[in-house]
Protein backbone atom coordinates (compact mmCIF):
# COMPACT_ATOMS: atom_id res chain seq x y z
CA UNK A 1 0.00 0.00 0.00
CA UNK A 2 2.83 2.24 0.83
CA UNK A 3 4.33 1.73 -2.56
CA UNK A 4 0.97 2.16 -4.21
CA UNK A 5 0.22 5.46 -2.51
CA UNK A 6 3.86 6.61 -2.23
CA UNK A 7 3.51 7.75 1.35
CA UNK A 8 7.22 7.97 2.00
CA UNK A 9 7.89 10.03 -1.04
CA UNK A 10 5.25 12.58 -0.11
CA UNK A 11 6.35 13.04 3.52
CA UNK A 12 10.05 13.74 2.81
CA UNK A 13 9.42 16.79 0.62
CA UNK A 14 7.18 18.30 3.28
CA UNK A 15 9.91 18.06 5.91
CA UNK A 16 12.51 19.52 3.50
CA UNK A 17 10.37 22.56 2.68
CA UNK A 18 9.77 23.27 6.37
CA UNK A 19 13.48 23.13 7.11
CA UNK A 20 14.27 25.52 4.29
CA UNK A 21 11.59 27.94 5.46
CA UNK A 22 13.02 27.96 8.93
CA UNK A 23 16.50 28.61 7.53
CA UNK A 24 15.32 31.51 5.42
CA UNK A 25 13.48 33.05 8.39
CA UNK A 26 16.57 32.75 10.55
CA UNK A 27 18.71 34.32 7.85
CA UNK A 28 16.26 37.22 7.47
CA UNK A 29 16.23 37.78 11.20
CA UNK A 30 20.03 37.81 11.21
CA UNK A 31 20.15 40.35 8.36
CA UNK A 32 17.72 42.57 10.22
CA UNK A 33 19.88 42.40 13.35
CA UNK A 34 22.95 43.27 11.32
CA UNK A 35 21.16 46.21 9.69
CA UNK A 36 19.96 47.49 13.07
CA UNK A 37 23.46 47.14 14.50
CA UNK A 38 24.97 49.02 11.53
CA UNK A 39 22.43 51.84 11.91
CA UNK A 40 23.25 52.22 15.60
CA UNK A 41 26.97 52.22 14.88
CA UNK A 42 26.39 54.92 12.26
CA UNK A 43 24.25 56.99 14.63
CA UNK A 44 26.87 56.74 17.39
CA UNK A 45 29.62 57.73 14.96
CA UNK A 46 27.63 60.72 13.73
CA UNK A 47 26.97 61.82 17.30
CA UNK A 48 30.65 61.49 18.18
CA UNK A 49 31.72 63.54 15.16
CA UNK A 50 29.11 66.19 15.94
CA UNK A 51 30.20 66.33 19.56
CA UNK A 52 33.84 66.66 18.59
CA UNK A 53 32.98 69.45 16.17
CA UNK A 54 31.05 71.29 18.87
CA UNK A 55 34.02 71.10 21.23
CA UNK A 56 36.38 72.42 18.54
CA UNK A 57 34.06 75.32 17.75
CA UNK A 58 33.66 76.19 21.42
CA UNK A 59 37.38 76.06 22.08
CA UNK A 60 38.68 77.59 18.88
CA UNK A 61 35.83 79.64 17.45
CA UNK A 62 36.30 82.54 19.85
CA UNK A 63 39.96 82.60 18.99
CA UNK A 64 39.24 82.89 15.30
CA UNK A 65 36.62 85.57 15.83
CA UNK A 66 38.84 87.50 18.22
CA UNK A 67 41.83 87.46 15.94
CA UNK A 68 40.16 88.64 12.80
CA UNK A 69 36.70 89.75 13.75
CA UNK A 70 35.58 88.93 10.21
CA UNK A 71 32.70 86.61 11.01
CA UNK A 72 29.16 87.38 10.00
CA UNK A 73 28.06 88.01 13.60
CA UNK A 74 29.71 90.48 15.99
CA UNK A 75 31.32 88.59 18.86
CA UNK A 76 31.05 90.65 22.05
CA UNK A 77 31.27 90.01 25.77
CA UNK A 78 28.07 90.70 27.66
CA UNK A 79 29.44 91.02 31.20
CA UNK A 80 30.91 94.00 33.01
CA UNK A 81 34.39 92.52 32.94
CA UNK A 82 36.78 91.30 35.61
CA UNK A 83 40.37 91.63 36.77
CA UNK A 84 42.55 94.24 35.08
CA UNK A 85 45.21 94.67 32.44
CA UNK A 86 47.25 97.67 31.26
CA UNK A 87 47.08 98.49 27.55
CA UNK A 88 49.00 101.13 25.62
CA UNK A 89 47.29 103.30 23.03
CA UNK A 90 50.05 104.70 20.86
CA UNK A 91 50.08 108.17 19.31
CA UNK A 92 48.28 108.09 15.97
CA UNK A 93 46.54 104.75 16.61
CA UNK A 94 43.37 104.31 14.55
CA UNK A 95 40.24 102.65 15.91
CA UNK A 96 41.25 99.43 14.16
CA UNK A 97 44.69 99.48 15.76
CA UNK A 98 43.15 100.09 19.17
CA UNK A 99 40.82 97.16 18.53
CA UNK A 100 43.72 94.82 17.73
CA UNK A 101 45.54 95.93 20.91
CA UNK A 102 42.46 95.33 23.06
CA UNK A 103 41.72 91.93 21.53
CA UNK A 104 45.30 90.79 22.10
CA UNK A 105 45.10 91.93 25.72
CA UNK A 106 41.83 90.05 26.29
CA UNK A 107 39.81 93.21 26.90
CA UNK A 108 37.28 92.82 24.07
CA UNK A 109 36.10 89.73 22.24
CA UNK A 110 36.73 90.82 18.66
CA UNK A 111 37.95 93.67 16.52
CA UNK A 112 34.56 93.79 14.84
CA UNK A 113 32.79 94.40 18.15
CA UNK A 114 35.17 97.23 19.10
CA UNK A 115 35.10 98.82 15.66
CA UNK A 116 31.30 98.82 15.74
CA UNK A 117 31.28 100.42 19.21
CA UNK A 118 33.98 102.90 18.16
CA UNK A 119 31.96 104.02 15.13
CA UNK A 120 28.81 104.36 17.24
CA UNK A 121 30.43 106.70 19.80
CA UNK A 122 30.85 110.27 18.44
CA UNK A 123 33.55 111.02 21.04
CA UNK A 124 35.71 107.99 20.19
CA UNK A 125 38.00 109.93 17.87
CA UNK A 126 39.17 112.01 20.86
CA UNK A 127 40.72 109.01 22.66
CA UNK A 128 44.20 110.10 23.73
CA UNK A 129 47.41 108.04 23.56
CA UNK A 130 48.63 106.64 26.85
CA UNK A 131 48.54 103.65 29.17
CA UNK A 132 45.07 102.59 30.32
CA UNK A 133 44.03 100.17 33.06
CA UNK A 134 41.16 98.13 31.60
CA UNK A 135 38.98 95.21 32.72
CA UNK A 136 39.27 91.84 31.03
CA UNK A 137 36.37 90.60 28.86
CA UNK A 138 34.53 93.92 28.71
CA UNK A 139 31.62 94.77 26.49
CA UNK A 140 33.11 96.65 23.53
CA UNK A 141 30.99 99.77 24.07
CA UNK A 142 32.15 99.86 27.71
CA UNK A 143 35.77 99.62 26.53
CA UNK A 144 35.32 102.70 24.34
CA UNK A 145 33.78 104.57 27.27
CA UNK A 146 36.66 103.54 29.53
CA UNK A 147 39.23 104.84 27.03
CA UNK A 148 37.44 108.19 27.04
CA UNK A 149 37.51 108.38 30.85
CA UNK A 150 40.65 110.20 32.15
CA UNK A 151 40.49 108.16 35.35
CA UNK A 152 41.39 105.06 33.32
CA UNK A 153 44.75 106.56 32.40
CA UNK A 154 47.73 105.08 34.20
CA UNK A 155 50.17 107.97 34.31
CA UNK A 156 51.82 110.56 36.48
CA UNK A 157 50.87 114.21 36.08
CA UNK A 158 53.91 116.47 36.26
CA UNK A 159 53.10 120.17 36.52
CA UNK A 160 55.93 122.56 35.71
CA UNK A 161 55.10 126.11 36.88
CA UNK A 162 56.27 129.15 34.96
CA UNK A 163 59.58 130.71 35.93
CA UNK A 164 61.49 127.63 37.15
CA UNK A 165 65.09 126.99 36.17
CA UNK A 166 66.06 123.70 34.56
CA UNK A 167 67.48 122.43 37.85
CA UNK A 168 64.23 123.21 39.63
CA UNK A 169 62.30 121.48 36.85
CA UNK A 170 64.45 118.34 37.15
CA UNK A 171 63.75 118.23 40.89
CA UNK A 172 60.01 118.51 40.15
CA UNK A 173 60.16 115.65 37.63
CA UNK A 174 62.11 113.49 40.06
CA UNK A 175 59.59 114.18 42.82
CA UNK A 176 56.64 113.02 40.71
CA UNK A 177 58.14 110.20 38.63
CA UNK A 178 61.12 109.03 40.71
CA UNK A 179 63.31 109.22 37.61
CA UNK A 180 66.77 109.88 39.09
CA UNK A 181 68.08 113.42 38.68
CA UNK A 182 71.31 111.87 37.41
CA UNK A 183 69.41 110.28 34.53
CA UNK A 184 67.66 113.56 33.77
CA UNK A 185 70.95 115.45 33.68
CA UNK A 186 72.44 112.79 31.43
CA UNK A 187 69.52 113.24 29.02
CA UNK A 188 69.98 117.02 29.04
CA UNK A 189 73.62 116.49 28.09
CA UNK A 190 72.45 114.88 24.82
CA UNK A 191 70.51 117.65 22.99
CA UNK A 192 69.51 115.34 20.14
CA UNK A 193 67.99 112.81 22.57
CA UNK A 194 65.58 115.39 23.98
CA UNK A 195 64.80 117.14 20.69
CA UNK A 196 66.52 120.38 21.68
CA UNK A 197 66.57 122.72 18.65
CA UNK A 198 69.90 123.92 17.30
CA UNK A 199 68.89 127.48 18.20
CA UNK A 200 69.38 126.60 21.89
CA UNK A 201 73.11 126.09 21.27
CA UNK A 202 73.07 122.97 23.44
CA UNK A 203 71.71 124.74 26.54
CA UNK A 204 68.19 123.58 27.57
CA UNK A 205 67.57 126.49 29.96
CA UNK A 206 64.29 128.14 29.01
CA UNK A 207 63.32 125.32 26.63
CA UNK A 208 61.54 123.04 29.15
CA UNK A 209 58.11 124.54 28.63
CA UNK A 210 55.94 125.06 31.73
CA UNK A 211 52.75 122.98 31.52
CA UNK A 212 51.11 119.87 32.94
CA UNK A 213 52.36 116.66 31.36
CA UNK A 214 51.09 113.07 31.45
CA UNK A 215 54.06 110.80 32.03
CA UNK A 216 53.70 107.09 31.37
CA UNK A 217 54.86 104.58 34.01
CA UNK A 218 57.72 103.33 31.83
CA UNK A 219 58.81 106.78 30.66
CA UNK A 220 62.53 107.51 30.39
CA UNK A 221 64.31 110.72 31.27
CA UNK A 222 64.71 111.54 27.58
CA UNK A 223 61.04 110.89 26.76
CA UNK A 224 59.84 113.20 29.55
CA UNK A 225 62.18 116.03 28.63
CA UNK A 226 61.37 115.60 24.94
CA UNK A 227 57.73 116.39 25.68
CA UNK A 228 58.78 119.70 27.20
CA UNK A 229 61.11 120.82 24.43
CA UNK A 230 58.53 119.77 21.84
CA UNK A 231 55.92 121.89 23.60
CA UNK A 232 58.23 124.92 23.56
CA UNK A 233 58.76 124.50 19.82
CA UNK A 234 55.02 124.02 19.29
CA UNK A 235 54.16 127.25 21.15
CA UNK A 236 56.78 129.31 19.33
CA UNK A 237 55.67 127.89 15.98
CA UNK A 238 52.01 128.46 16.72
CA UNK A 239 52.71 132.11 17.54
CA UNK A 240 54.58 132.61 14.28
CA UNK A 241 57.99 133.32 15.80
CA UNK A 242 60.70 132.99 13.13
CA UNK A 243 62.97 130.08 13.98
CA UNK A 244 66.09 132.22 14.11
CA UNK A 245 64.39 134.29 16.84
CA UNK A 246 63.31 131.40 19.08
CA UNK A 247 66.21 131.70 21.51
CA UNK A 248 66.00 135.51 21.68
CA UNK A 249 62.27 135.47 22.40
CA UNK A 250 62.68 132.86 25.16
CA UNK A 251 65.59 134.86 26.61
CA UNK A 252 63.57 138.08 26.84
CA UNK A 253 60.47 136.21 28.03
CA UNK A 254 62.45 134.54 30.81
CA UNK A 255 63.44 137.97 32.15
CA UNK A 256 59.80 139.11 32.04
CA UNK A 257 58.76 135.88 33.79
CA UNK A 258 61.15 136.34 36.68
CA UNK A 259 60.54 140.08 37.11
CA UNK A 260 56.76 140.47 36.66
CA UNK A 261 54.48 139.82 39.62
CA UNK A 262 51.22 140.96 38.03
CA UNK A 263 49.83 140.06 34.61
CA UNK A 264 49.34 143.68 33.58
CA UNK A 265 53.04 144.42 34.21
CA UNK A 266 54.41 141.85 31.77
CA UNK A 267 53.93 143.90 28.57
CA UNK A 268 55.36 147.00 30.34
CA UNK A 269 58.49 145.16 31.47
CA UNK A 270 58.88 143.77 27.94
CA UNK A 271 58.73 147.35 26.65
CA UNK A 272 61.39 148.55 29.11
CA UNK A 273 63.71 145.75 27.93
CA UNK A 274 63.20 146.79 24.30
CA UNK A 275 63.71 150.49 25.11
CA UNK A 276 66.95 149.82 26.99
CA UNK A 277 68.32 147.52 24.30
CA UNK A 278 67.52 150.16 21.68
CA UNK A 279 69.43 152.79 23.67
CA UNK A 280 72.32 150.37 24.39
CA UNK A 281 71.71 150.76 28.11
CA UNK A 282 72.53 147.96 30.57
CA UNK A 283 69.37 146.06 31.47
CA UNK A 284 70.14 146.24 35.22
CA UNK A 285 67.98 143.18 35.99
CA UNK A 286 68.57 141.66 39.42
CA UNK A 287 67.05 138.29 38.58
CA UNK A 288 69.65 137.76 35.85
CA UNK A 289 72.48 138.62 38.23
CA UNK A 290 71.02 136.22 40.78
CA UNK A 291 70.78 133.41 38.21
CA UNK A 292 74.48 133.69 37.45
CA UNK A 293 75.25 133.49 41.18
CA UNK A 294 72.69 130.73 41.88
CA UNK A 295 70.97 132.79 44.56
CA UNK A 296 67.48 134.33 45.04
CA UNK A 297 66.85 137.64 43.30
CA UNK A 298 65.96 139.32 46.59
CA UNK A 299 69.41 138.41 47.92
CA UNK A 300 71.36 140.35 45.28
CA UNK A 301 73.71 142.92 46.84
CA UNK A 302 75.36 146.03 45.43
CA UNK A 303 78.64 144.11 45.37
CA UNK A 304 76.96 141.46 43.24
CA UNK A 305 75.90 144.05 40.69
CA UNK A 306 79.52 145.22 40.39
CA UNK A 307 80.94 141.74 39.72
CA UNK A 308 81.81 141.82 36.02
CA UNK A 309 83.02 138.20 36.11
CA UNK A 310 79.41 137.03 36.25
CA UNK A 311 78.34 136.69 32.60
CA UNK A 312 74.71 137.12 33.69
CA UNK A 313 75.45 140.45 35.36
CA UNK A 314 73.28 142.80 33.27
CA UNK A 315 74.60 145.79 35.19
CA UNK A 316 78.10 145.30 33.77
CA UNK A 317 77.38 143.49 30.50
CA UNK A 318 75.36 145.06 27.71
CA UNK A 319 72.59 143.17 25.98
CA UNK A 320 70.72 140.06 26.94
CA UNK A 321 72.20 137.41 29.25
CA UNK A 322 73.98 134.48 27.53
CA UNK A 323 70.90 132.23 27.82
CA UNK A 324 67.36 132.36 29.19
CA UNK A 325 67.33 132.37 32.99
CA UNK A 326 64.14 130.31 33.45
CA UNK A 327 61.30 128.69 31.52
CA UNK A 328 58.80 131.38 30.50
CA UNK A 329 55.11 130.70 30.06
CA UNK A 330 52.75 131.74 27.30
CA UNK A 331 51.84 135.09 28.94
CA UNK A 332 55.46 136.23 29.07
CA UNK A 333 56.11 135.12 25.49
CA UNK A 334 53.02 137.06 24.40
CA UNK A 335 54.31 140.14 26.27
CA UNK A 336 57.61 139.99 24.40
CA UNK A 337 55.84 139.59 21.06
CA UNK A 338 53.42 142.44 21.83
CA UNK A 339 55.02 144.82 24.36
CA UNK A 340 53.02 147.75 25.71
CA UNK A 341 53.42 151.16 24.18
CA UNK A 342 55.49 153.50 26.38
CA UNK A 343 58.85 155.18 26.87
CA UNK A 344 59.63 153.69 30.29
CA UNK A 345 63.25 152.88 31.10
CA UNK A 346 62.90 151.72 34.72
CA UNK A 347 60.69 149.61 36.94
CA UNK A 348 60.77 148.64 40.60
CA UNK A 349 58.43 146.55 42.74
CA UNK A 350 57.49 148.72 45.71
CA UNK A 351 55.38 146.19 47.63
CA UNK A 352 56.85 142.70 47.82
CA UNK A 353 53.60 141.28 49.22
CA UNK A 354 51.18 142.53 46.59
CA UNK A 355 53.67 142.79 43.72
CA UNK A 356 52.81 146.42 43.03
CA UNK A 357 55.33 147.70 40.49
CA UNK A 358 55.99 151.29 39.39
CA UNK A 359 57.46 152.37 36.04
CA UNK A 360 59.46 155.51 35.28
CA UNK A 361 60.97 157.30 32.29
CA UNK A 362 63.67 159.25 34.16
CA UNK A 363 66.24 158.28 36.74
CA UNK A 364 64.83 160.82 39.21
CA UNK A 365 61.38 159.26 38.97
CA UNK A 366 62.90 155.84 39.39
CA UNK A 367 64.90 156.87 42.47
CA UNK A 368 61.71 158.23 44.02
CA UNK A 369 60.05 154.85 43.39
CA UNK A 370 63.01 153.01 44.87
CA UNK A 371 62.60 155.13 48.01
CA UNK A 372 59.02 153.82 48.28
CA UNK A 373 60.42 150.30 48.24
CA UNK A 374 62.90 151.15 51.01
CA UNK A 375 60.07 152.56 53.10
CA UNK A 376 58.00 149.44 52.60
CA UNK A 377 60.97 147.27 53.55
CA UNK A 378 61.57 149.29 56.70
CA UNK A 379 57.91 149.05 57.68
CA UNK A 380 57.86 145.30 57.11
CA UNK A 381 61.21 144.40 58.61
CA UNK A 382 62.87 143.52 55.34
Amino acid sequence: MSDLFGGDTRVAPVEHRSSRSRGRAKEQRERKRRRRRSIWVLVVAVLMVAGAGYVVVELMGGMFQGAGGSGGNVEDYSGVGHGSVDVVIKPGDTGGQMAATLVEAGVVASTKAFNTAFAANPQASSIQPGTYRMLLEMKASDAVTALLNPSSRVSFKVTVPEGLTKDQILAKINEKTLIPVEDLNAALADPAAIGLPAEANGNPEGWLFPATYDVEPDATAASVLSQMTAQAVAVLTQKGVPQDQWETVLNKASLVEREARLAEDRPKIARVIENRLAKEMPLDIDSSVAYGLNKPGTAVTTADTQDASNPYNTYKNLGLPPTPIASPGTASIDAVLSPAEGDWLFWVTVNLDTGETLFATTLDEHNANVQKLREWQAANGQ
